[in-house]
């Protein structure tokens, strides 16, 4: 149970929950929008997260949009993680998908919802990151695209009233080879000790990590580390943590050397198993 009320907003437009966010904001209601749902009321039942009124996505069409033609594939920020998986239309983002929570959970946990969330892991992210993904960002200014890598770091740099709508990938990427795995250490269900989300591209393989540090990432001096051919696997993983934008995280769940060296392993099979 929350120890607070709130009112609840329903907008059927884009136009229509910006504007909304902009009054309720003006007002000191402190709104927040809503996907799914399940962050707000998990940590709002813990009194970590507080609004007087939220601004519910999911009757926005273009937020539960999912199409696919020759050029690209869009998805709606709303649409949920087991939507995504179920339908097949982009293997690699179901399946990293599939290993956040239960499938219970996956029903209302939404790509928008992981993908702007407090909690560090924010695993839906990684398949975007590797395939340079756009993202389409609505706010008080109007709707805006923008490619992901200049808009994500660690996490989604919105601005005030500002809302995830819709990613747009290129279809090339969609039937490319992949590799997703969760290393967790002993439940079935919970936090990654790392995600690794990996796909090989014509220009060499390229992977995005979740959980090795306290922000997923995409690193492009790692990637160039792992594809150097001309050095044995073992050597190219072995130098592989000198690259990483920030220190391997050690939490309750596990320490930075047990991080490494299932990280390590995992870097192992993906090299295998993708053929380089």
């Amino acid at each position: 149970m929350f120890s607070y009320n709130f009112d609840y907003y329903r907008p059927a437009s884009i136009r229509e929950a910006a504007g909304l966010f902009q009054r309720l904001d003006a007002q000191g209601k402190r709104p927040m929008y809503w996907s799914g749902g399940t962050e707000i009321i998990t940590l709002g039942r813990v009194n970590l997260v507080y609004t007087e009124a939220v601004i519910d996505l999911k009757h926005i069409p273009e937020c539960r949009a999912l199409a696919v033609n020759d050029q690209s594939l869009i998805v709606g920020s709303a649409l949920t993680l087991s939507e995504l998986y179920d339908s097949r239309v982009f293997p690699l983002l179901g399946e990293t998908g599939s290993g956040v929570a239960d499938r219970t959970s996956r029903n209302k946990i939404t790509l928008g919802g992981n993908i702007c969330s407090q909690f560090i892991y924010k695993e839906a992210v990684l398949p975007l990151l590797l395939t340079d993904s756009d993202l389409v960002i609505a706010g008080p200014s109007g709707a805006r695209r923008i490619p992901i890598g200049q808009i994500f770091n660690g996490t989604l740099r919105l601005g005030s009233g500002e809302f995830l709508v819709q990613s747009v990938t290129d279809s090339q990427y969609l039937t490319m080879p992949h590799f997703s795995i969760k290393k967790r250490k002993v439940a079935a269900i919970d936090y990654p000790v790392v995600t690794t989300a990996a796909i090989r591209t014509n220009s060499g393989i390229r992977l995005a990590f979740s959980g090795l540090c306290a922000f997923p990432f995409r690193s492009a001096a790692l990637e160039r580390l792992l594809n150097e051919s001309k050095l044995p696997v073992a050597e190219r993983v072995g130098l592989a943590a000198s690259q990483l934008p920030a220190p391997i995280l050690s939490d309750m769940k596990a320490s930075a050397a047990y991080r490494e060296i299932v990280w390590k392993n995992v870097l192992i099979d993906i090299l295998t198993t993708l053929g380089e």
